[in-house]
């Protein structure tokens, strides 16, 4: 099992491509499966949990190849309408082929994925939607067990008990090849949400509203292949935003807009950071003193909360005390006591840790305990006094797409080298 090897003091400088987005492009290829022929999705970004996308869809019986940034799905004929559960264990977002399957087989058999390092994220909203929408629920043995009367959905209106992402993007998945009109109320806005309804609408959907609380879903009787690019990854974006800031730094980042962004842009501005427009990217330059900053993680457009555990660095350097409250999953502080062997002065009180600032981290052996700890390591280890391994970085690779080698040219020593389990 490898670790990321950082000799802290580096100020990163110069230029970097954003990849494609991971939370995008996992619902995108779930989606595949509800048009035969040959999809061809580009600006795939080359990780983790896309290689695990794909040989699910191959399990389901789909052919599907990664290349180059570029993933292939061709289906043709039926499906195996059930999802194991030695490739749903690996990643949570299998779960999002249950919509999918629904509609086009009119039944899916998905193993529950349960929890995660981060809090329990269960599917009961998803199955509430599809249960409205007709389908017949059963829970048996570890698995979910959704069947259509009929093989067909009927368009229903769903109203969410809160807005969940995933959940979202399988009901309107489900929706989609309904008979008759759906609603979705209480909708997740993120940016992915909007992408998805964008690739359906490209294979033919009609779908209304998709960035707002309110989607309207109009069923229609078959899709269509197409070929797609990927947006930007915002999270990986905004990684290399703190990253800039934490390390007084001067990073262009090339193929990202504002827009998908702008709850962490306000807050590193207020953090002292400079974050400008520029040509097809963000600039962001870093500076002394940091200020601290107070957060409040929510739902988009609120302050993602995928970016807390990398916000929290910079904090730990601000000339003052900071808050960082997390409202959207109840177990995401598990990197609060990695920050603390590095030296930095956290305390955490129900889902509020209090960041004090510090003059300096200190380099350590650390250990990541989800994807976006992971990251947060890296970034502490970017400014940290001497050497700092960061272990398990296999979460890593779940998300960020060959981080260590984008940050290399940048100015950062680091390295990964060959580690103990």
């Amino acid at each position: 099992m490898d670790n990321i090897r950082i000799v802290g003091g580096a100020t990163l400088a110069g230029t970097v491509r954003i990849s494609g987005s991971k939370n995008a492009a996992l619902p995108i290829l779930a989606a595949a499966l509800l048009a035969d022929g040959e999809h061809v999705f580009r600006n795939v970004p080359n990780l983790r949990d896309v290689d695990t996308m794909t040989k699910l869809l191959e399990r389901l019986g789909a052919n599907a190849v990664y290349r180059d940034g570029r993933v292939e799905v061709s289906l043709s004929g039926s499906l195996d309408p059930t999802a194991p559960y030695d490739l749903v264990k690996q990643m949570r977002a299998s779960v999002l082929v249950l919509g999918p399957l629904v509609a086009r087989c009119g039944r899916a058999i998905v193993s529950l994925p349960g929890g995660c390092a981060i809090g329990a994220r269960p599917i009961d909203q998803h199955l509430k939607g599809l249960s409205a929408m007709g389908a017949e629920v059963e829970l048996t043995h570890g698995y979910v067990e959704v069947t259509v009367p009929g093989g067909r959905l009927r368009g229903s209106d769903i109203a969410l008990d809160f807005p969940t992402h995933t959940g979202t993007e399988n009901l309107m998945c489900a929706a989609v090849l309904a008979k008759g009109r759906t609603t979705i109320n209480n909708a997740a806005r993120e940016p992915e949400v909007e992408e998805l309804a964008r690739v359906l609408n490209k294979m033919g959907a009609r779908i209304e509203g998709a960035g707002t609380s309110a989607i309207a879903i109009e069923g229609v009787d078959a899709l269509h292949p197409i070929d797609h690019a990927i947006i930007p990854d915002r999270i990986e974006a905004g990684t290399f935003m703190v990253a800039a800031a934490a390390t007084a730094g001067n990073l262009f980042l090339e193929g990202i807009g504002f827009e998908p962004l702008e709850a962490v842009i306000v807050k590193l501005r207020e953090a002292g950071a400079t974050v400008e427009r520029e040509g097809n990217g963000i600039r962001v330059v870093g500076a002394r003193p940091i200020y601290p900053t107070d957060v409040i993680t929510q739902p988009h457009p609120g302050f993602p909360t995928d970016m807390q555990a990398q916000f929290m660095v910079l904090m730990s350097l601000a000339e003052g005390t900071s808050r960082i409250t997390e409202t959207v999953f109840e177990n995401r502080f598990m990197h609060v006591s990695e920050l603390n062997r590095m030296g930095a002065n956290i305390q955490v009180n129900a889902r509020t840790a209090t960041v004090h600032g510090v003059k300096r981290l200190e380099g350590a052996e650390v250990m990541a305990t989800d994807l976006r700890a992971s990251a947060s390591l890296v970034v502490a280890g970017l400014i940290a006094e001497g050497t700092t391994d960061v272990r398990r970085v296999y979460h890593l690779d779940r998300g960020y797409d060959q981080f260590e080698m984008k940050l290399a040219p940048l100015g950062a020593t680091i390295e990964r080298v060959p580690g103990n389990a």
